[in-house]
């Protein structure tokens, strides 16, 4: 499959007002001198394309938001520092990469995951899921999802809007999820007391066939629990 950038898989999903920029197929961009700095000299070529590929999705959904194009630098858990006046997420796994941006008087926050449409690595479920979780996935007939990949790719989109909000770690087992499969939508409640992220928090997903999209997002301004 040849690469592009579009917004019609990531950007079904995404609420009103944020922008996304994806690559489907084989990943490819380009990084300004500053986000070259970032990468060492040891970085394997599959790093790098990745890398490169979100850099060029944020700066492409940066463009949709009317911003100029600047450096994206990284944070010390590597997440994206995005210019002021602007929240974003950035996603990439194999054939799929994808950036969402909005401005901050519109969003607090915002999550987006990318993972293949692939069961997870044995033993990893449990790691990740919670009982009442566990006890739904195993109660799933449908068979063109996997779902302990879905639960994972909510958990990922959860954390990125958490972090940047709470600036420390959530856990998997952390956060409860429940999905409604007949509007492709989900909720999840954060087992965890914070100043800043609400309690509730509420996404869509996507099931493309080769992948599965997720996305997570808080309005501005962050209301009380």
């Amino acid at each position: 499959m040849s690469s592009k950038i579009s917004s019609t898989l990531m950007g079904t999903i995404v609420p009103a007002g944020i922008y996304c920029s994806e690559q489907v197929g084989r990943l490819s961009g380009s990084l300004l001198p500053a986000e070259e700095e970032l990468l060492g000299p040891r970085t394997v070529d599959k790093r790098r394309i990745e890398f490169a590929a979100g850099r060029t999705c944020a700066r492409g959904a940066l463009r949709l938001l009317g911003r100029p194009s600047a450096p994206l630098l990284q944070g010390k858990r590597h997440e994206p520092l995005w210019p002021e006046g602007v929240v974003g997420s950035i996603t990439h796994c194999k054939n799929y990469c994808a950036a969402a941006v909005a401005g901050t008087k519109a969003y607090a926050t915002i999550g987006i995951d990318a993972e293949p449409n692939e069961p997870l690595p044995a033993g990893t479920l449990k790691l990740i899921a919670r009982p009442r979780e566990l006890a739904w996935i195993a109660s799933r007939k449908e068979q063109d999802v996997c779902w302990d990949r879905l639960l994972f790719s909510i958990k990922e989109s959860i954390y990125k809007v958490w972090y940047p909000l709470e600036k420390c770690w959530l856990e998997f087992d952390q956060v409860e999820i429940q999905v409604h499969t007949g509007t492709q939508t989900f909720q999840a409640i954060v087992l965890r007391n914070a100043p800043s992220c609400p309690s509730l928090l509420r996404g869509a997903f996507l099931n493309t066939g080769s992948h599965l999209l997720t996305c997570v997002s808080v309005r501005a301004p962050v209301c009380s629990h």
